[in-house]
């Protein structure tokens, strides 16, 4: 049989079309079983798995149902739908459902997925006042974090997750010192949330600090790694063992040099301190 390779990379098409496909075989489907399994033909299926067709939002739920991928089908059909998401943001999403750990440094805010909806309701409004989304394309953003913190984080199934930050995304004010004062609260109870790790990194590492940007490391279950990070234009999923490894030597040397989490709680509280002596 002639089947048509897609490159996850290429389009938002094509990474719901690979991600439908593959998932499909790996449960041994054909497109025809798979059709009436979704309630539509297997030329439509097929249709979807080599890009000649756009998938539905309803699709896309069913999808995450039947297969048990969470929101993967959701974030790929949405980015699809608007680019509310960085190219290769949405492999990243593909894979984050899986994995067993994750690993992220941040500079200048708080990660997405510590983030409290008011801060994160502050970071959309921004964009949409520079005109780089607009307020649909802001909702859609705030949705799809609120269902993506709720898998990763707060869910019985979530992975262990590891998160490193700058000293400047606690000092760094977002939406006003009201809803920065809920934010640091937010963070000092996701602190305490038995698979959760949150370190700081302070100003005075300077040059010992490894990463110039963000960056994620994501240990799958059978332990191999997956690297993510961004540029202003888009996200790069990064799967060369040899860089993975150098990532990963950072990263433990950072987590050594940075606060410890009892230390980068003091911190927190001492930055909501201060919010609150201004």
């Amino acid at each position: 049989m002639n089947i048509k390779k897609l490159d996850p990379s290429a389009s938002s098409v094509a990474a719901f079309g690979n991600q439908l496909r593959k998932s499909r075989m790996e449960k041994g489907w054909t497109q025809v079983q798979l059709g009436k399994l979704m309630g539509c033909t297997g030329a439509h299926i097929s249709g979807l798995e080599t890009g000649a067709k756009s998938p539905s939002p309803q699709f896309a739920k069913r999808a995450d149902e039947l297969f048990g991928t969470g929101l993967t089908f959701q974030i790929l059909c949405r980015a699809i739908k608007d680019q509310v998401f960085l190219d290769g943001f949405t492999e990243l999403s593909n894979e984050e459902v899986r994995a067993a750990e994750i690993r992220t440094f941040e500079l200048g805010v708080i990660p997405g997925m510590f983030q409290a909806p008011h801060y994160a309701a502050a970071l959309a409004s921004a964009h949409v006042g520079r005109g780089a989304i607009t307020e649909a394309q802001a909702r859609e953003r705030l949705a799809f974090l609120e269902n993506r913190q709720r898998h990763l984080i707060t869910a019985p199934t979530a992975p262990r997750f590891y998160a490193i930050m700058s000293e400047s995304c606690l000092r760094q004010v977002v939406g006003g010192p009201e809803v920065m004062d809920v934010q640091l609260d937010h963070l000092e109870r996701l602190a305490t949330r038995p698979k959760v790790t949150i370190q700081a990194v302070p100003f005075s590492m300077g040059e010992l600090q490894p990463f110039n940007g963000p960056m994620v490391l994501l240990t799958m279950r059978d332990r191999s790694l997956l690297g993510y990070c961004e540029s202003a234009a888009r996200g790069y999923l990064e799967r060369d063992l040899d860089l993975l490894r150098a990532w990963e030597v950072a990263y433990d040397q950072l987590q050594v040099n940075a606060l410890s989490p009892a230390h980068t709680l003091d911190l927190i509280r001492t930055v909501r301190r201060e919010l609150h002596h201004d």
